[in-house]
C-alpha cells in the first residue's frame, strides 16, 4: 500500500475533484442526449423501429472497429491530452444536430453519422479515462474514487433523464441537445484544469518489459494478458454475454415506450429517473456488499440480479398499466449493475501493471462492448419481425444466463481485491496464460462510471 494515502480522502484530492465535477457534469449532459435523441429520430423524423434501433448500432459499432488500436495509442500516449480532445470533439459533433433542425435539414442518416463520430471519440475518451484514474490517485484510493464517480452517475441517471424529458417539452428534443453539447466543453475545461503532471509513456514500462513493437504485436498482448487471466476473462464474458441480450431490450425500448405503452418522453423520464434510484444505492452499498460477503460472491449475484432485472418489463402489460413494471427493471437493473461495476473495474485496475492499463481496458471493451451492436440489431430485427413484446422476452431469457462464466470460474472464491498487479513476467507474451493472482490482501475499496456511454 502507497505510504500516505491511507484514511486519506478524496475530499481533500483536488485534481480528483477536477476529474470528479467533469464527469458528473458531462454525465448529467449525456442523460439529456439519452432521451432526446430517439425522440428526434421516433417523434420527429418518424423512424421504423429497426431504423431506430440502428442508431445503437452505429453508436457501439466504433468498439468493435477501433477498441483494441486505442489501447495501444493510450498506452503510447499521454492519456489528460486524449480526454480532452474526446470531449471537445464530441461537443462539436452534438452541435450540429440542433444547427441541422434549425436550418430544415435534419435526417436520421445525420444522426447516425452523428451517432458514429461520437462513437469513435467515446472509444478513445474511454479507454483513457479507466487508464487514467490509476495514475491519478493511489491504488488503495481506486474504490473510494470509482464508487465517487458511479454515485454521480447514479445521481444523473436519477435526474438526468426526467431534466431531459422537462427540457424537450420547453425546446423540442433537437434543441435539448445543445445541453449535452455545453457539458462536454466544461468538462474538457476541468480536466484541463488538472495540476497532476502525468508520467511520461516511456517510463510506465517495468524496467524488463520489451521495447515497443508493432501495433498488431502490442493489441496481441493485450489481448493475451486478458484472455490468460483467470479473473479478467470470466468477467468478460460474462459482461458481453449481459450486454448482448441487455442491448437487444434496449434497441427496442424507447419504441416500445413511445408507440406500444402511448408514453410521453416527459412521463418516460420521470419513470426511468425513479426507477434509476437503484443506480444511487448500488453506489452506496457496493463496497459494503464485497467487504460482507467477499468481491467474487458480489460480481456473481450482481450479475444474476442483473439478468433477473428485465424480466418485470417482459412481463408487463401492454399499457400505461405497465409504468410499474418499468419503474422495478430499472430499479433492479441500476442497483446490480453498480455494484458490478464497482467492484470488476476496481478488481481489473488492481491486478494490471501500469503500462498495459490502456490495451487491458481496451481489450475488455472490445469483447464486452462489441457484442452491443450485435445486440441492438438482433433487437430491432426481432422488434421488427415477430414483435416488440416478444423481442424482450428473448432478451430476458437470454440474460438469465449471463453470471455463469465468473460463477463457474475462481472469481467466485475471491474474498478481497488483490494487493497489486501482477509480476511484470506474468503477461504471457510466449503464449503461456498468466499465472493467477493471490487473494491474500486487499484494497482500500473501487466503481466504474462508464463515462458517457450514450451520446
Amino acid at each position: 500500500m502507497p505510504s500516505g494515502s491511507a484514511g486519506r480522502s478524496l475530499l481533500r484530492h483536488a485534481d480528483f475533484l477536477k476529474i470528479w465535477a467533469a464527469a458528473t457534469i458531462s454525465l448529467f449532459g449525456s442523460q439529456v442526449s439519452l432521451i432526446a435523441i430517439p425522440a428526434i429520430a421516433i417523434l420527429t423524423l418518424g423512424a421504423s423501429t429497426f431504423q431506430a434501433a440502428l442508431l445503437g448500432f452505429f453508436e457501439m459499432l466504433p468498439f468493435i472497429l477501433f477498441t483494441l488500436p486505442a489501447g495501444v495509442w493510450v498506452d503510447r500516449l499521454r492519456r489528460r491530452p486524449i480526454l480532452i480532445a474526446g470531449d471537445l470533439g464530441r461537443a462539436v459533433a452534438l452541435s450540429t444536430i440542433p444547427i441541422a433542425y434549425a436550418a430544415g435539414v435534419l435526417t436520421v442518416w445525420q444522426l447516425y453519422a452523428v451517432a458514429f463520430a461520437a462513437g469513435i471519440l467515446t472509444v478513445f475518451f474511454d479507454v483513457a479515462d479507466q487508464s487514467y484514474l490509476p495514475s491519478l490517485v493511489e491504488s488503495d484510493q481506486l474504490v473510494e474514487g470509482n464508487a465517487k464517480l458511479q454515485i454521480s452517475q447514479s445521481a444523473a441517471q436519477i435526474t438526468g433523464q426526467g431534466l431531459g424529458g422537462a427540457i424537450i417539452g420547453l425546446v423540442t428534443a433537437p434543441f435539448a441537445v445543445v445541453a449535452d453539447a455545453v457539458s462536454f466543453f466544461l468538462s474538457a475545461a476541468l480536466i484541463f484544469a488538472i495540476r497532476k503532471p502525468e508520467r511520461p509513456p516511456e517510463l510506465r514500462a517495468e524496467p524488463d518489459a520489451v521495447a515497443r513493437r508493432g501495433m498488431r504485436s502490442e493489441i496481441t498482448e493485450g489481448l493475451r494478458y486478458v484472455l490468460g487471466q483467470r479473473y479478467l476473462r470470466s468477467i468478460a464474458a460474462c459482461t458481453a454475454t449481459s450486454n448482448l441480450f441487455g442491448n437487444l431490450v434496449y434497441a427496442i425500448f424507447f419504441v416500445y415506450a413511445y408507440r406500444v405503452l402511448g408514453l410521453s418522453p416527459l412521463v418516460l423520464g420521470i419513470v426511468l429517473g425513479i426507477g434509476n434510484i437503484g443506480f444511487l444505492l448500488g453506489a452506496v452499498v457496493a463496497s459494503r456488499i464485497a467487504r460482507a460477503i467477499g468481491v467474487g460472491r458480489t460480481i456473481v449475484l450482481s450479475a444474476l440480479l442483473g439478468g433477473l432485472a428485465i424480466f418485470p418489463l417482459a412481463i408487463a402489460p401492454a399499457s400505461e398499466r405497465a409504468i410499474p413494471f418499468l419503474v422495478v427493471s430499472q430499479f433492479g437493473a441500476g442497483l446490480a449493475q453498480v455494484v458490478y461495476n464497482v467492484n470488476q473495474v476496481s478488481l481489473r485496475q488492481a491486478i494490471t501493471p501500469e503500462r498495459i492499463q490502456g490495451r487491458m481496458n481496451a481489450t475488455m471493451r472490445f469483447i464486452v462492448w462489441g457484442t452491443i451492436p450485435v445486440g441492438v440489431l438482433l433487437g430491432g430485427a426481432l422488434g421488427t419481425w415477430v414483435g416488440l413484446h416478444e423481442a424482450i422476452w428473448v432478451g430476458a431469457i437470454g440474460g438469465l444466463f449471463a453470471f455463469l462464466p465468473p460463477l463457474l470460474s475462481p472469481v467466485w472464491r475471491l474474498r478481497e481485491i488483490p494487493a497489486g498487479p501482477e509480476r511484470p513476467g506474468a503477461l504471457g507474451l510466449a503464449g503461456e496464460m498468466a499465472p493467477d493472482v493471490a487473494a491474500g490482501t486487499s484494497v482500500a475499496a473501487e466503481t466504474e462510471a462508464e463515462p458517457d456511454a450514450g451520446l
